[in-house]
């Protein structure tokens, strides 16, 4: 994004991103929120930990990868149980209520769920040099985005399993797919967007 700012903390109608993205979670017709484990740059600990939420919140240092900060913010969450978890971009402030509602559903029968985007692109398979190997069906593609959805055990399972054997995913879910559990796609829309680029945030409607 540049300019010094990590984006979970630039200006997002009048407060941080991260935090507008956390208003998001409690809004009307959100699943109820039993609390929220956060990782966070070491510069903006105490600030995010003077937030009053409205639900028990625990706020660590992230680690050097991603994968490292979200393992560390499921050590901090003081929850007891086997609750659904889901673990969420600070950079998507448009979570859908109802995929993910249908992502916690899912759980009853697959042990992990997470919301994608069906591809609308033909999609092209090439080599190290621009060559095309092949089409690859479309219907078969689809971009992940978050909420990842699993019970707390199985998450913290996967990211301890991930340590052990230095896997490192590409995204949550691929920790559990790696050790063979079985994870279900929940459709989401296209205003689940992640805002990566400053043309993302030019786009993206503010609210």
């Amino acid at each position: 994004m540049g300019g010094g700012v990590p984006k979970q903390f630039r200006d997002w109608g009048g407060v941080p991103l991260l935090r507008a993205t956390i208003q998001a979670f409690l809004g009307p017709g959100m699943p109820p929120i039993a609390g929220i484990a956060l990782a966070v740059p070491p510069d903006y600990l105490e600030e995010v930990r003077s937030w009053v939420l409205g639900v028990p919140t625990w706020v660590v240092v992230g680690g050097g990868t991603r994968q490292e900060s979200v393992r560390q913010a499921l050590e901090a969450a003081q929850v007891s149980g086997n609750m659904p978890v889901l673990i969420h971009d600070a950079v998507r402030p448009f979570p859908p209520a109802r995929p993910i509602w249908q992502a916690i559903a899912a759980l009853e029968a697959w042990d992990g769920a997470v919301l994608a985007e069906a591809s609308t692109d033909t999609l092209k398979r090439v080599d190290p040099e621009g060559r095309v190997l092949a089409t690859v069906p479309r219907e078969e593609i689809y971009r992940a985005q978050t909420p990842q959805v699993a019970r707390l055990q199985a998450w913290r399972r996967a990211f301890g399993w991930a340590v052990e054997s230095g896997f490192e995913g590409t995204d949550d879910v691929s920790l559990l797919e790696a050790m063979g559990m079985r994870v279900r796609i929940i459709p989401s829309p296209s205003s689940n967007l992640k805002l990566t680029t400053p043309e993302d945030w030019v786009r993206a409607p503010q609210r």
